[in-house]
């Protein structure tokens, strides 16, 4: 995998490595993986991000709304 800078969910807590984190790729899609099986990456434009964050904000997936 390239050498990215993963950005972690501002909810992540302690050490536990179980968090989403974000990454872009110069003038590439956007990756997003879980912690915990840092080697399963998905990719996605930023419109489709975008989509998913407003549903996850909206509660859409049933962990209530985010701030």
């Amino acid at each position: 995998m390239l050498d990215l800078a993963w950005q972690k969910s501002s909810f992540s807590t302690g050490d536990h490595g179980e968090c989403v984190e974000v990454a872009a790729r110069p003038g590439g899609p956007m990756l997003l993986r879980e912690s915990g099986r840092p080697g399963d990456v998905v990719s996605t434009g930023p419109a489709a991000m975008r989509m998913l964050m407003a549903r996850v904000k909206a509660g859409v997936f049933g962990g209530g709304r985010v701030g």
